[in-house]
């Protein structure tokens, strides 16, 4: 077996392509691989199929998988045909796709580059430059998303996450598998309502719930999208859990400052005792709330109201659920207590939702944790300045999505 042989058997060429010549350039620290068409016969028009005559060609040059230390490239003059539907139109090769500079084998290899490595690292790797590698990505990120079936999605999750500084967010639409199904564009109602409206009427009925935050902008496109909203809105145990954690924050600074000077520097240092729920309580965290109960007594009466409201998350009826909420409504607006009080009408004002997380035991932890990771990327990437490649790369991690290029018919 000759090197002609060899690189069509690597290539898997078969007629009308095979390789011409092969050259080893020494200067240029590359290997050339040159591939011809047959001239012979008519060729299929890459839309419709059908056999047309030849037009002229067009050379192009891509990136392949290095031959031992040295880059190779393959070199081809493509031919273009005549179509009588179509026009003039360049031919599909099989070793790599459409508008791409690189071979599908290339391009694999970089993907699985790109799920262990940042774009950076990727960069200096193959020694591409950032454009070429986000290409890559991009691609494959759209090719996941046009072979993607939107299957029935029972459970909705939806959050927000940063994307740089200065309040610039996206909005993340996760499913009960944890994966990403789409990433919107700001945290506006119209960010929520345009993935609505870009489901099938089946998709949006097949959904039993939809964990969010309280945030009136996705409970408005939510009501205004989805049929029998509120038996389907569950607001996030987190999301509440947090504000109510806020809240005892703010009840301990405000008491601090009013503490006799001995105590203001104890208490402050009591913060995340006091913002622990009761079964993440370690010994120390215990001392430092029981030494401090009786002399904070506004911040120790806020806790309190704060432990009660997570024991209510475990009730299973709507019915006593609701009631325990009340109950614990009536104290917390009792307790002149004003973020305390906040809160307290907040929740009352959405307890339609909270109560159907109880029942329907939903929460955002999935969602949580794609956000966590999400960081990560950010951190590992260094910040993206760019949006839409931030929402590829989230797409590209976390989508589910079939990255990969599919190999070319001839």
């Amino acid at each position: 077996m000759d090197e002609l042989d060899l690189y069509e058997q690597i290539l898997d060429l078969s007629a009308p392509w095979f390789v011409e010549q092969v050259q080893l350039n020494q200067h240029d620290n590359n290997v050339a691989i040159f591939i011809a068409c047959d001239l012979d016969g008519r060729l299929n028009c890459p839309k419709c199929k059908v056999l047309c005559p030849r037009y002229d060609f067009r050379q192009r040059v891509w990136r392949h998988l290095d031959t031992c230390q040295y880059p190779t490239l393959i070199h081809a003059n493509i031919p273009r045909i005549e179509c009588c539907e179509h026009g003039v139109i360049q031919i599909e090769v099989p070793w790599a796709e459409d508008k791409s500079r690189f071979t599908t084998m290339f391009e694999s290899l970089v993907i699985d580059w790109l799920k262990e490595a940042s774009t950076n690292a990727v960069s200096r790797r193959f020694k591409l430059s950032w454009n070429a590698v986000d290409g890559i990505m991009a691609r494959a990120v759209n090719r996941g998303l046009a072979c993607r079936k939107m299957s029935a999605i029972k459970h909705l999750a939806v959050d927000e996450v940063s994307r740089k500084k200065g309040h610039k967010y996206v909005t993340i639409i996760s499913n009960e598998k944890g994966k990403v199904i789409e990433v919107m564009d700001d945290r506006k109602k119209e960010s929520l309502a345009s993935f609505y409206h870009s489901c099938t009427k089946s998709v949006l009925n097949g959904i039993e719930t939809i964990s969010m935050d309280m945030s009136p902008a996705y409970i408005a496109a939510t009501k205004a999208c989805i049929a029998d909203w509120e038996e389907k809105i569950c607001f996030d145990r987190f999301h509440v859990m947090q504000d109510l954690n806020k809240a005892v924050n703010e009840v301990r600074k405000s008491e601090a400052r009013h503490l006799p000077q001995g105590f203001r520097e104890p208490l402050h240092r009591s913060r995340f005792s006091w913002l622990r729920s009761k079964e993440t309580l370690k010994q120390k965290h215990k001392k430092q709330i029981s030494a401090l109960k009786n002399i904070a007594i506004k911040t120790a009466r806020a806790w309190s109201i704060r432990q009660y409201a997570a024991t209510i998350w475990d009730y299973r009826s709507r019915y006593w659920a609701k009631k325990a909420w009340m109950k614990w409504y009536s104290w917390a607006i009792r307790s002149r207590l004003q973020p305390i009080k906040i809160q307290a009408k907040s929740i009352k004002n959405n307890l339609w939702g909270i109560v159907n997380a109880i029942v329907h035991k939903k929460n955002n932890a999935g969602a949580e944790g794609i956000n966590s990771q999400i960081k990560v990327l950010k951190v590992k990437a260094r910040g993206f300045r760019n949006k839409e490649r931030f929402k590829s790369s989230i797409l590209f991690h976390f989508g589910g999505l079939d990255l990969y290029p599919k190999k070319i018919p001839t």
